[in-house]
């Protein structure tokens, strides 16, 4: 079964009446955390992700909170370090965005990507501490302007499905 097909059979497509992160309102949601959570899927989906982690990959990057448990189940399987990006200021503790050693070239990956708004803050932040993003992998890419969004920072996105072929199923 490929992964569009699991991810419509685990219920992580959705139908009704949604308000995205952006703002914007959508017919249908994509729970990526409803996949994550089923260790099948979520080996299914970091095996994918792993094809296509860059050869020079030295880290590997996951902002908070969708993103870390694929951040941290791609680090096992490709023994690559992980680091974990705050969606906000911390006002607390060291007031790093940024946990974990940050170094060279950062892979980000992402769970969904709509307006691309999530990637280039978390690129921005990995870039500001010296990392070099050119790539970020998503699982599902809504095709709402994320690919253009990432080309305009100058990074490629990958995703693994888009939602056009998720849709076109039903």
């Amino acid at each position: 079964m490929d992964l569009s097909e699991l991810l419509q059979e685990c219920g992580a497509v959705q139908f009704g009446d949604f308000r995205l992160t952006s703002g914007r309102r959508s017919k249908f949601y994509v729970n990526l955390k409803l996949a994550a959570t089923q260790p099948s899927i979520l080996n299914q989906i970091t095996t994918d992700m792993a094809l296509i982690v860059p050869d020079r990959a030295e880290v590997i990057a996951g902002m908070e909170l969708g993103a870390v448990p694929l951040a941290v189940a791609l680090s096992l399987k490709t023994g690559l370090p992980y680091v974990m990006i705050r969606k906000g200021e911390r006002l607390h503790g060291t007031g790093n965005r940024i946990e974990g050693e940050l170094m060279g070239n950062v892979i980000v990956v992402e769970d969904v990507a709509t307006t691309g708004g999530s990637l280039v803050d978390a690129i921005s932040v990995i870039r500001r501490e010296g990392g070099i993003v050119e790539k970020a992998i998503v699982v599902v890419d809504r095709e709402e302007g994320a690919d253009e969004a990432l080309r305009a920072v100058d990074v490629e996105l990958l995703p693994l499905v888009r939602i056009g072929s998720i849709l076109q199923d039903d």
